[in-house]
């Protein structure tokens, strides 16, 4: 890191750190967002990944009404071709940042591709003042995240991360129990997920459903299928042999040049519930448990604590995190249902468990009959709906930059502290476990030549 840029990042504004934690407690208001059309005009939106997930996307939007596929971006050329016979005013793109060279005439963008090209694609929309949706995990690394964070506030137009499960009834009913007392104070929360896919034995691979058995960076090459772009998919990554240990996605997740396995993909989903029901903001230590460390693979099982300090009305607490074989002490000993995928929240009073679609406030006979507070938070049309009302009315999205960052940040540390071996002390200003020095390794990244968030 060049001591210009070390520079920059000791010199962030300690009032934006402390601004961003007051967001979250519910102590300031999101700023006024500048709309970006009126109400009445056709969005045309740019796209960037169009497949898979990004197909969903396009068609979400396409589906609210109102909107214009303005441009499409993808390095699988059958992919590109398919969208763009059913998009024929589309402009194609196989580079993203030829794309974002100039977006005029584009309202908003979709980010929809692989987690290590988000950034990539989404600083350039916000310098042009372009409102972004960007799926999760918002970026690839901490250092990407404050940068996107920065951006988005200088920009002031209407951010949306796409977590999806967010937009859901049971989220919302789950913080408004939470933050209305229920359980009484919150001083530990737990989060599981049972998937398992990354490192491990080919007997434990078989058994948990992983999509590909890999121990290593595969010696070999492989032919690159014709229809990919491989220079462009790996991006700003390290350039790399062409193998199909990578593609097709979601096999390249585990990979820790391309993503961060499954802490960043799906603690997007599950660690959103107590990080916006607990008004969780930075975490001041990070400790991580697992297999011995890969140095190019991601663990299948792993266990990361964070502590928190108060926030607001809230006391201090304790959080962990739990993925594939890893489980709470109080799912082993059966003292709470043995849900596949769980939050637990552990208050004075009581507690809650929750999965994406249902809560149960225990324990249950303490709880039989009780009425939960009037809903105070607004429901939502879904993420992607949201986002596009947002562009029209100038109306706040639930999942913006300034709290996805954070949330992304958060998930990113369970790996620091477990690729780093140590208990991290974590001071969100200078953005550096203080403790630490051989963490930052795992908190940026030079791109590759030809690729530059600058």
């Amino acid at each position: 890191m060049t001591s210009r840029r070390i520079k920059h990042v000791k010199n962030i504004d300690r009032r934006r750190v402390l601004k961003q934690a007051a967001m979250l407690a519910g102590v300031a208001c999101t700023p006024k967002l500048v709309k970006a059309v009126s109400p009445n005009d056709m969005l045309n939106l740019a796209f960037v990944g169009v497949g898979g997930r990004g197909g969903g996307n396009l068609q979400e939007m396409l589906s609210a009404g109102g909107v214009r596929v303005g441009a499409i971006c993808d390095v699988n050329s059958n992919t590109l071709e398919g969208v763009g016979q059913r998009h024929t005013q589309a402009k194609r793109f196989g580079d993203l940042r030829r794309l974002l060279d100039d977006l005029n005439g584009i309202d908003a963008v979709v980010v929809s591709s692989t987690e290590h090209t988000h950034a990539f694609a989404t600083l350039p929309a916000l310098q042009q003042k372009k409102p972004v949706y960007c799926e999760k995990p918002l970026t690839y690394n901490i250092q990407e995240a404050r940068r996107i964070m920065q951006e988005s506030e200088k920009a002031k137009v209407p951010t949306q991360m796409g977590t999806q499960i967010h937009a859901g009834a049971n989220y919302r009913r789950v913080v408004e129990l939470i933050q209305s007392g229920a359980i009484g104070p919150v001083s530990e929360a737990h989060v599981w997920t049972s998937r398992a896919w990354g490192l491990q034995s080919q007997e434990d691979a078989k058994k948990n459903g992983d999509i590909v058995y890999v121990t290593d960076r595969p010696a070999e090459s492989k032919p690159v299928p014709k229809e990919i772009d491989w220079d462009l998919w790996v991006g700003p990554a390290p350039m790399r042999p062409f193998h199909d240990v990578y593609l097709p996605g979601p096999k390249w997740y585990r990979w820790w040049d391309f993503a961060n396995g499954t802490m960043s993909d799906l603690g997007s989903h599950f660690n959103d519930l107590p990080f916006w029901a607990l008004k969780l903001d930075h975490p001041q230590t990070i400790e991580s448990f697992g297999p011995p460390v890969h140095q190019e693979i991601a663990p299948a099982s792993m266990t990361a604590v964070y502590q928190y300090g108060p926030r607001a009305d809230m006391p201090a607490c304790k959080v962990t995190w739990y993925q594939g074989a890893d489980k709470p002490q109080l799912w082993k000993e059966k003292a709470i249902p043995t849900w596949e995928s769980g939050i637990l929240f552990v208050g004075r009073d009581g507690m809650l468990l929750s999965d994406y679609g249902k809560h149960v406030l225990l324990p249950e006979e303490k709880y039989k009959g009780f009425e939960g507070p009037k809903p105070f938070l607004r429901e939502s049309p879904g993420q992607q709906r949201e986002w596009l009302e947002a562009i029209r009315n100038g109306t706040p999205t639930s999942s913006p930059f300034d709290y996805a960052g954070l949330l992304t940040i958060a998930n990113h540390l369970g790996n620091v502290a477990y690729r780093a071996g140590k208990k991290l002390q974590w001071d969100p200003v200078a953005l550096r476990a203080t403790n630490c020095a051989e963490a930052t390794e795992f908190i940026e990244r030079e791109p590759r030549s030809g690729w530059s968030l600058a």
